[in-house]
């Protein structure tokens, strides 16, 4: 299965508003760097996002929102 790039970014930023956390995003060459408080990490930009990866990206950021399996 595969995951649209933009609901990857819509269900982390969903998930931050909920927390009371800002989303920072700054688009790079070939990646877009997400920022969810302290934590911040890239995401390719390709229209498509394997669930796995999308799965891994989420699991970075297990820390500010409180823990695995959030999404």
């Amino acid at each position: 299965m595969v995951m649209k790039r933009t609901a990857v970014l819509d269900t982390l930023r969903k998930q931050a508003r909920s927390c009371g956390l800002a989303v920072e995003l700054t688009e790079l060459t070939r990646h877009t760097a997400v920022r969810v408080g302290r934590t911040s990490r890239t995401l390719g930009r390709h229209a498509e996002v394997d669930d796995k990866t999308a799965r891994k990206f989420f699991d970075q950021f297990d820390d500010e929102f409180g823990g695995k399996g959030w999404w």
